[in-house]
């Protein structure tokens, strides 16, 4: 007979499995488990739809009454877009939820529980909360906040440039790698980079992933809106295109983009890109997650915000030299090593040659 964590662990792998589609919620699994048999599982699929454990209770049947129900995080006691899924669990006849982790919206946290214990269901909490909290990390960033979670991505030599002095950068690192980025394209709600990378290589920014994918929001910094009418992010129409522009760019630039409906053009108060209010503005709009894939310049701005949740460094097995060659993180930098940002390593992989680390600061913003 499995145990609380194995099962925990299946329904961790279906909270994975949606994990960037539900945005601005949270991916959450459910399993039901009947006389040591699975009999209902489910996932959260899209915000608006019905949650992970209303599809399991649905897939049960009158096999949920007695059962016990394990669910990745704690189930939500109000009504928004969907009922309360505490309320389909009492009305199920479920006799025990068991939950990796703890809401920490304030619509949620706690309630969700109480509500459950009043109608004498046992409740148990923190099975698989490591995983969970892992899992959870940019909702709980978003819901604390209001801002998104960032992700920085950096592509260099083993001498940390990421392109040599003329400027080429096609390709470092190997074609594992590159697929693992589109991952992360797949999995955030938006993209963003500055305008010097549209100039330089006209990306499109998009998901090129063998089964597909789901194109993020492209997000363009350009202080005086020197982006082409004719670049790809702005003509292509795979995905929708948002440009963060200073205050004091003339109109004749603005009605260059005026009747492409996949374009919107922010101006923000000041005549220079503040990297606060781009996240303050993204996650008014309900923007969870943000992958950062510009040069060295977008990247030193963040790094000076200290608007960094996370790194994602992939590490080719060369070596280019240069003084005058770019690095990962440009801009005025930090004077003092005690100003540094102190980052823990969560893991470190092979992908193909190449290296890959995932970083976080010690001290998340």
């Amino acid at each position: 007979m499995m145990n609380d964590q194995a099962y925990m662990d299946a329904a961790l792998d279906l909270a994975k499995a949606v994990q960037g589609q539900t945005s601005p919620n949270p991916p959450v699994g459910a399993v039901i488990v009947q006389n040591g048999a699975i009999v209902g599982f489910g996932a959260h699929m899209k915000a608006g739809e019905a949650h992970a454990e209303v599809h399991a209770i649905a897939m049960a049947g009158e096999k949920a009454h007695g059962a016990t129900i394990y669910v990745t995080l704690e189930p939500c006691s109000h009504f928004g877009k969907t009922p309360p899924c505490a309320d389909a669990i009492i009305k199920s006849g479920i006799g025990r939820v068991v939950i990796a982790a703890m809401d920490k919206n304030p619509k949620v946290a706690g309630k969700g529980v109480e509500r459950l214990q009043q109608a004498n269901i046992t409740v148990e909490s923190g099975v698989g909360k490591k995983a969970a909290d892992e899992l959870y990390r940019p909702f709980f960033h978003f819901t604390e906040t209001k801002t998104p979670y960032v992700t920085v991505k950096s592509a260099t030599s083993l001498d940390g440039k990421t392109a040599t002095v003329t400027g080429e950068s096609k390709w470092i690192t190997g074609e594992e790698a590159r697929l693992d980025v589109h991952q992360y394209r797949n999995a955030n709600d938006a993209i963003l980079v500055g305008v010097n990378t549209v100039l330089a290589d006209d990306p499109k920014l998009t998901v090129r992933l063998p089964n597909g994918g789901r194109n993020p929001l492209r997000i363009i910094l350009d202080t005086h809106l020197r982006i082409p009418p004719e670049a790809n992010v702005v003509t292509d129409g795979e995905a929708e295109t948002w440009i963060f522009t200073g205050n004091n760019v003339l109109s004749e630039k603005l009605d260059l983009f005026t009747n492409n409906p996949e374009v919107t053009i922010l101006q923000l108060e000041n005549n220079y890109i503040d990297i606060d209010q781009v996240l303050g503005y993204l996650g008014e709009n309900r923007i969870m997650t943000l992958f950062v894939e510009g040069g060295a310049a977008i990247n030193g701005s963040f790094l000076m915000a200290k608007a960094v949740n996370q790194l994602v460094t992939y590490m080719a097995p060369k070596l280019i030299g240069g003084e005058s060659a770019p690095t990962s993180f440009a801009g005025l930098g930090i004077a003092s090593i005690d100003d540094a940002i102190n980052l823990s390593m969560k893991s470190v992989e092979m992908l193909g040659n190449d290296l890959k680390i995932i970083s976080i600061p010690k001290e998340v913003k």
